[in-house]
């Protein structure tokens, strides 16, 4: 067994020198997330050196955000005894509501006692005083919305971060729908939500099944819609995004599973999600210390490794007028961050707010920068207009 600090110089020397982990704002919580998270639910089983390995690796990796959902007392304690005194290190994603039956079973719960016990033994497992982000666990329809926000759960969450014990009002969904309604609520303060290109797909508004349909090979590339306006909403909103599923459970990986009918990497999984308005960390799930390590090495990923318009430039047809932020039309002659100035823009047409205008404004370049010479147009993978977007944002911003 090796010490945390001889740990954390074999993993500098495994990738060849200090990782280069970037670190987000999540949303309006003035917390900086790394943009690689670790998700815990493959640790379930797992033993307590298995777990305490890659969870130090994780963090001498310079991941500081991981989400526990599981209510089994076994793994969150060695969660929490391989956290030990690095916890100021770690922001911490429990799950309110994710409990287990008399039997051992698993239950997604709204009874307030029920949740109470599992929220205590969190933090007596972690050895902790306070939960960072307090997520309401899978809230993915109308019913489950009700059930959270029409009852004394809600009341119970709010009384949580009231007394300090949640820092964070979260909550966790796979359903635009849902998400939307959540936002607009204006009690959450982050998400956790799944992305991927195969999920953003304009096939409906719920993906998970997709994913296990083997036949299933796609030859067209949307956005949906809602899902783009939930994106720029919760940027709106100041409410952060952390990804959950952002490798589709592992089958975007392999051609032979991916809908997409070819294999993605990892960094372009990570990035496709990253790009995305208000998303701030990648919560990415490991059960070997070779998986934890392939996560981290995103952090020294190169601009090429990342690119995920491989996807288009590969065949698959794109349909659409909306933005994907990936900034592949630069250089601007100009330099105007056109990413950034078409993020501004989509989020001022749902709130023109002060704020979007401050941030706005803070560019080095605007809209009313462009000189439409159209080296940007000739970029762009998607075929966005970008010109007239300028135009808009001259528009609407006034410079």
């Amino acid at each position: 067994m090796f010490t945390h600090e001889a740990r954390f110089v074999i993993t500098e020397l495994l990738f060849g020198g200090i990782l280069n982990m970037n670190y987000r704002m999540l949303g309006g919580t003035g917390l900086e997330v790394s943009e690689v998270g670790y998700g815990g639910e493959h640790l379930v089983d797992k033993s307590y050196d298995v777990i305490d390995e890659i969870v130090n690796i994780a963090i001498d990796g310079r991941v500081n955000i991981i989400d526990v959902f599981m209510p089994q007392a076994e793994v969150r304690s060695n969660i929490g005894k391989a956290i030990g005194n690095r916890r100021k290190d770690v922001l911490l994603q429990g799950h309110i509501g994710a409990t287990l039956q008399s039997d051992g079973q698993y239950l997604k719960s709204r009874d307030t006692k029920h949740c109470d016990i599992f929220v205590k033994d969190f933090l007596n497992r972690f050895e902790t005083d306070y939960i960072d982000f307090g997520m309401m666990h899978f809230i993915d329809n109308d019913t489950d919305f009700t059930e959270v926000f029409d009852s004394p759960f809600i009341e119970y969450v709010q009384e949580l971060k009231k007394d300090g014990i949640i820092r964070f009002i979260g909550a966790s969904s796979h359903d635009t729908a849902t998400a939307i309604k959540m936002v607009n609520t204006g009690i959450i303060d982050m998400m956790m939500f799944s992305i991927n290109p195969v999920f953003d797909l304009s096939f409906g508004a719920y993906f998970l099944d997709m994913l296990w349909e083997d036949d299933l090979k796609l030859n067209e590339f949307r956005i949906d819609p809602k899902r783009a306006e939930l994106y720029t909403l919760c940027e709106a909103k100041g409410v952060g995004i952390t990804v959950m599923k952002a490798l589709g459970a592992g089958r975007l990986l392999s051609a032979k599973t991916s809908t997409l009918d070819r294999a993605l990497t990892l960094p372009q999984c990570v990035s496709y999600a990253l790009d995305r308005p208000a998303v701030s960390s990648v919560l990415l799930g490991a059960q070997t210390v070779s998986e934890i390590k392939q996560a981290l090495a995103y952090a020294k990923a190169t601009p090429e490794e990342k690119d995920y318009t491989i996807i288009i430039k590969d065949g698959l047809k794109f349909h659409g007028d909306k933005c994907m932020y990936c900034n592949h039309c630069l250089p601007c002659s100009q330099g105007i961050d056109i990413a950034a100035v078409t993020k501004y823009l989509d989020i001022a047409k749902i709130n023109n707010a002060d704020t979007i205008r401050a941030h706005y404004e803070a560019l080095s370049a605007h809209g009313g920068s462009c000189t439409a010479c159209g080296s940007c147009q000739c970029n762009c993978p998607f075929n966005i207009d970008i010109i007239e977007n300028m135009k808009e944002a001259h528009l609407i911003f006034g410079k």
